[in-house]
């Protein structure tokens, strides 16, 4: 069994899984970063000073200045605002994978438009061939 499951393990699919699902957690931390440092404080910006991480709704009616007060507090919030820089990251990283997905799938499409070489003639064609070739001999 342990046999089995290392040539499972080891097998180039598995091991290009891993990779990618470590190259996908490196690329979704730098997404975020993207998204919560650069992009979303523009945004805001352009929206007359709105902090998106600071949206939030408190569920027991009562008001907080902040977030962090209400979380403090032990209050339960609805954080849409931490729920929208999560959803402007998953739009980027999957438009990001389509656009990779896309140049593959374009890179697969030119291999097999590549022309193929001619098939070579059949054992009859090459017999009437050297038939063909001895009459004209004579």
């Amino acid at each position: 069994m342990f046999k089995e499951f290392k040539d499972f393990a080891m097998r180039g699919n598995v091991v290009d899984l891993a990779v990618g699902f470590i190259l996908g957690g490196a690329f979704s931390t730098i997404v975020k970063s993207l998204v919560t440092d650069i992009l979303m404080p523009i945004i805001g910006m352009l929206m007359g000073g709105v902090n998106f991480s600071g949206l939030f709704i408190a569920l027991n009616n009562e008001a907080y200045a902040t977030l962090a007060d209400a979380q403090e507090a032990g209050a339960a919030t609805i954080n849409y605002g931490i729920f929208i820089d999560n959803v402007i990251s998953f739009i980027i990283v999957a438009f990001a994978l389509f656009l990779i997905i896309k140049g593959i799938n374009s890179m697969k499409k030119k291999e097999a438009a590549a022309p193929e070489a001619p098939a070579a003639p059949s054992t009859d064609q090459v017999l009437l061939m050297e038939i063909r070739d001895l009459l004209a001999k004579k």
